[in-house]
């Protein structure tokens, strides 16, 4: 006959280790996907804000006299050289993306590219105030801004130079910046940031930024699209050494490009800012030196740049890593 199990001593004792057993195992694969989860955010935020290296190249007047010249020095304070020599101004440097070449602006004659070591110049183009060149992520083109009767317009060309054209479409426009697939460009225009086609220059999006319209036409988003740094107005202190009140004052601000933008000033006094390869920081012009800021905690390096005056007009350029 059978017998009907009953649950004796032996059978309960067996059935707790048996839970006890199976609620360690859970909490302890639990405890495992939690500290995985940690660490992989560690190791992204480590990586989002670890120093950028390479070279930083920067308008300065050598010696702080004569006109302006391109200069070079790493992100760690050392190799400091001249690479632009001339009577005409040279600023607003940018890189191509492998960090081996330069296109800037020469004042009143055009826009030039050069090899980081200042081998190779080439002029390519001819307008006396074509200005804010920018290399497009996969190296072919080259966006920049020329005068169109009384406005910025936004034209392109290939990056070894020959026939300019004028994105129809696109608004009258401050410096362009290339989104990371090439595809379009950020731009300020009628006192917002926009992003319009690198083709047609036909508007794809606005942001709902306040920008100045003067000064903030030198604004510049990060690499991966996230933030804008740019240059607005601020509260003037100070003697009324400007009429009846203070002179106008200006500062850097931040803005994110995801609402809400908590736009927030970093920096009085200032000019325009570029950003590291990776995001994580951004330089600009303070008395004459350069100063790296990291963006997450605020934590900036001073670069001297010798007997040399830093121009604080436009934003230096980081080579890319």
């Amino acid at each position: 006959m059978h017998t009907p199990w009953r649950p004796g001593s032996v059978d309960v004792l067996f059935l707790c280790a048996m839970a006890e057993r199976g609620w360690r195992v859970f909490r302890t694969a639990i405890l495992t996907v939690v500290l995985a989860i940690l660490l992989a955010l560690g190791v992204a935020r480590a990586a989002s804000s670890a120093p950028a290296t390479g070279s930083i190249v920067f308008s300065a007047h050598p010696e702080g006299t004569g006109a302006a010249q391109l200069f070079r020095v790493d992100s760690a304070s050392t190799g400091l050289a001249q690479i632009t020599t001339g009577s005409l101004p040279a600023t607003a440097p940018a890189f191509s993306p492998d960090g081996k070449h330069l296109v800037f602006v020469r004042l009143g004659s055009g826009i030039f590219r050069v090899d980081l070591d200042g081998t190779g110049l080439h002029r390519l183009t001819s307008g006396k105030r074509d200005n804010h060149p920018a290399w497009s992520p996969d190296g072919r083109r080259i966006a920049f801004l020329r005068p169109v009767r009384k406005e910025w317009r936004v034209y392109m060309m290939p990056s070894s130079g020959g026939r300019q054209i004028r994105l129809p479409d696109a608004p009258p426009a401050g410096k362009p910046t290339w989104t990371a697939n090439g595809k379009s460009l950020y731009v300020p225009a009628a006192g917002d940031l926009v992003r319009i086609d690198a083709r047609t220059g036909k508007i794809l999006k606005f942001y709902g930024l306040a920008l100045d319209v003067q000064t903030g036409q030198t604004a510049t988003v990060s690499p991966n699209g996230s933030k804008v740094a740019f240059i607005g107005p601020r509260i003037s202190t100070g003697p009324p050494d400007c009429g009846e009140g203070p002179c106008p004052q200006y500062g850097l601000y931040l803005a994110n490009l995801r609402k809400p933008h908590r736009q927030r000033r970093i920096v009085n006094d200032t000019g325009p800012a570029g950003w590291s390869p990776n995001g994580a920081s951004i330089v600009f012009v303070s008395r004459g030196a350069l100063v790296l800021r990291v963006v997450a905690t605020g934590a900036t390096t001073s670069i001297a740049v010798s007997t040399h005056v830093a121009a604080g007009d436009t934003a230096p350029a980081w080579q890319p890593g």
